[in-house]
């Protein structure tokens, strides 16, 4: 049985335990240039330094037109490259693997941004048909996607995560409800996974064998055996590690959750899929893991491979420590809307109390 403490090798990237931070964006600290601020630098900083095995950057738009809002980061120029280089370099320095998370938010593109567009012509949250993808735009999307993985390997990355969840884009090609396409990209498991799996094949040809491919993928959309399916695909392009959460739809609790998990429903979706992969590939799980205990329940008992965490290391960077060695940590506070999230004033109430603390 792995215990947090245990380490274990990605595509040979080793990574010192097995507790890993998600990728949660902070709005409003960019600028229309989608280059990383000096209050990135510091949040990355800190929380590598206090334990993590493996760090994963935010949500980084591929193009403009694929940002949440203007200040959202990106990766789609050159020009944004450098200030990357010394989150790479601060997680080297502190034996943390590195990847950053690629995205395009498709469909449910900020019309500030640009013409919602994705695999068909489905309601918008506006209300309005987004426009679905020509097949030449779908590989122009994709080379995107490649070109922003080879600016993260410049910038000194161990790695990459596709964002395939949680309603963007490549989510939007694996799920049926969005996915009404007739040709290659539409129709069977294979073929709505196609879109991220050539993604996945363009990476590895031009950032190369030891370059660690994650997909952030959907464990439910429209249910768990779909989706099982579509990770088998991705496993077959390439990836490395996959790192399991929601997507349009939420799961059925019903049909995830055993009698006395103590973990919820999405959470349950990681240990689904880690009962199906087994040793074939590392199998993250996430949401509302905020304590110790929780963390020591799922990798105690072999649940998962890797814990992602994301509230509890945003409320606290030393929480991978406590979870380690039983220190101190400030709780997260479990806010209905968490104040690092969109519309916010980023006022955690842990981040204030650890600094009324301090």
């Amino acid at each position: 049985m792995a215990k947090a403490s245990d380490p274990i090798v990605i595509n040979g990237h080793r990574l010192k335990n097995r507790l890993t931070f998600a990728p949660t964006v902070k709005f409003g600290w960019a600028k229309e240039d989608g280059i990383l601020s000096d209050r990135h630098l510091e949040h990355y900083k800190e929380r590598a330094e206090h334990g993590l095995g493996l760090l994963c950057v935010e949500a980084t738009a591929v193009t403009p037109d694929g940002r949440f809002c203007p200040d959202h980061i990106g990766l789609w120029n050159d020009a944004q490259v450098e200030r990357h280089k010394y989150i790479a370099d601060v997680c080297r320095e502190n034996d943390v693997v590195s990847l950053i998370q690629l995205n395009h938010t498709g469909i449910t593109t900020n019309p500030q941004m640009g013409e919602p567009k994705g695999p068909s012509a489905v309601p918008t949250r506006s209300g309005e048909l987004s426009r679905a993808m020509s097949v030449s735009e779908i590989h122009a999307m994709q080379e995107a996607f490649i070109s922003a993985a080879v600016r993260a390997k410049k910038a000194g990355y161990d790695g990459v995560q596709l964002h395939g969840c949680h309603s963007y884009l490549i989510n939007q090609f694996v799920a049926k409800k969005t996915n009404l396409r007739e040709d290659e990209y539409g129709g069977s498991d294979e073929n709505r996974a196609r879109f991220a799996s050539e993604i996945i094949r363009g990476i590895r040809e031009l950032a190369g064998p030891d370059f660690l491919i994650s997909v952030r993928t959907v464990g439910w959309d429209p249910d768990l055996q779909s989706c099982i399916a579509v990770a088998e695909e991705y496993l077959r392009a390439g990836c490395d590690y996959l790192q399991v959460s929601h997507g349009i739809e939420m799961p059925d609790p019903a049909a995830v959750l055993r009698e006395g998990d103590p973990f919820t429903a999405i959470c349950a979706l990681g240990v689904r899929f880690h009962e199906y992969f087994g040793p074939r590939v590392p199998v993250s799980t996430v949401n509302s893991l905020l304590t110790p205990e929780q963390v020591h329940y799922l990798l105690d008992n072999d649940l998962v491979d890797t814990v992602d965490l994301a509230r509890a290391v945003l409320a606290d960077p030393r929480f991978p420590e406590a979870v380690l060695y039983g220190s101190d940590y400030v709780k997260c506070f479990d806010c209905k809307r968490c104040q690092y999230g969109p519309f916010t004033k980023n006022q955690c109430p842990a981040a204030l109390k650890r600094a009324k603390e301090a």
